[in-house]
């Protein structure tokens, strides 16, 4: 009912939800035939169907690179989440993790549902790994060392300043971006990327991970993980599982916005990455989680709601994202777009209300120097006015429409 009503309220989103679920059909129906590359898409289709649906812009041999290096990245990611794992076990894993990856029988049980699938048949991953070329493998070898380096200094050590932050997401999420950097590079199809570019990429997608995730993550089993910075939360609360109680409403919001702002620091370098791109498959497997990114961020901003469920985009909007991204044009105006619906809720009474607006301005000031901005025929985040009696006709025919098309 709640899509219904998104669609009957955004109906120009309908069109796009239509395309995602076609081609999330044809996704399903194109599994290769062996059994490694059979599972490793699977397996990414169930730990991550978005990044499933993004991944499907590349070209077969980086696809297959891609999706491989997602995989040996989730499988290090769950066991560093695994809180049930004593540390003295965890860190050896961790740091020594790179080497099992060229190994066909190593498995390790850990983690929960389609997660725990991923550790015990780890093998099929590691058999898909050891038909990349050579230029691939070292490249993920080299990101996954270095993670899993990363990961096991803050097994054991809280975040307790910014710098700190950003050194956890630089291991977490940064070294994605590089890798991800490499392994286009290693194609033919793109320059080798700054890698203080690669790493804004890869820190802007986990600090709004971080920020719409609270609540997720500080009501963890058996043992919450948070990464919000002492340094930030602090100003504004005694214990960072306070900001969920509904007395401390103000004080969360305002330290909400905080973390936000901080996040934005890295928009113009992502920017920047995005604008230097040269193959169109490449280009929109970037910048939809871009995109993304700054639209939750957008939301999520003096948006109390992310200390009581869960805030992201609506399924149309994704959709029309996915759809409509098709050059730098899309991308500034997305950004432009969704940084102003922020800048629209900043309160004067925030303490950083001066500091959000600047770096919004900053946003603001490299889509329109581009010269760019004014070149789509397309708006993210506004919608039509429809018949409502033709939208509700309409909708009858795409619901018989799939019917049909799940019973084949």
């Amino acid at each position: 009912m709640r899509m219904l009503g998104a669609i009957v309220e955004h109906p120009e989103e309908l069109y796009p939800l239509v395309k995602l679920k076609m081609a999330a059909a044809r996704i399903k129906k194109q599994i290769p035939g062996e059994p490694h590359w059979a599972f490793s898409y699977t397996m990414l289709q169930k730990v991550s169907r978005s990044f499933a649906l993004v991944i499907q812009q590349l070209g077969p041999e980086l696809r297959n690179a891609v999706c491989v290096f997602y995989l040996v990245l989730r499988a290090l990611d769950t066991v560093e989440d695994d809180t049930s794992i004593p540390c003295d076990i965890k860190v050896p894993i961790l740091e020594s993790f790179h080497c099992h990856i060229y190994d066909r029988d190593w498995h390790f049980s850990c983690g929960t549902k389609d997660y725990r699938v991923l550790m015990d048949k780890f093998h099929y991953v590691s058999t898909a790994f050891l038909e990349l070329g050579a230029s691939y493998q070292q490249a993920i070898e080299d990101i996954t060392k270095r993670m899993g380096a990363g990961m096991a200094k803050f097994i054991c050590k809280e975040v307790e300043t910014v710098d700190d932050y950003d050194e956890y997401c630089h291991y977490v999420a940064g070294l994605v971006g590089l890798g991800l950097s490499k392994l286009f590079h290693a194609s033919g199809l793109e320059e080798l990327a700054p890698d203080s570019l690669s790493n804004s990429m890869g820190l802007f997608l986990q600090k709004t991970n971080i920020i719409r995730d609270y609540l997720e993550d500080i009501n963890e089993i058996p043992k919450s993980r948070m990464f919000w910075p002492r340094e930030i939360w602090s100003k504004y609360a005694s214990k960072l599982e306070d900001l969920q109680y509904e007395e401390n409403s103000t004080k969360a919001v305002q330290c909400l916005n905080d973390m936000v702002t901080n996040a934005l620091v890295h928009a113009e370098d992502c920017l920047q990455y995005m604008s230097a791109l040269k193959d169109l498959a490449i280009f929109r497997f970037c910048v939809i989680p871009q995109i993304m990114a700054i639209g939750t961020l957008a939301l999520c901003y003096n948006n109390v709601e992310v200390f009581r469920g869960v805030v992201k985009m609506r399924r149309g909007l994704t959709a029309r994202v996915i759809d409509q991204t098709r050059s730098m044009s899309d991308v500034y105006g997305a950004f432009f777009e969704f940084s102003s619906l922020l800048k629209s809720k900043i309160d004067d009474n925030d303490p950083n209300a001066s500091l959000t607006r600047h770096r919004v301005e900053a946003i603001h000031k490299a889509c329109i120097s581009s010269g760019l901005l004014n070149k789509r025929g397309r708006h993210m985040y506004e919608s039509k006015s429809y018949n409502s009696v033709l939208v509700m006709v309409v909708l009858l025919f795409v619901s018989i429409f799939f019917a049909i098309l799940s019973t084949k």
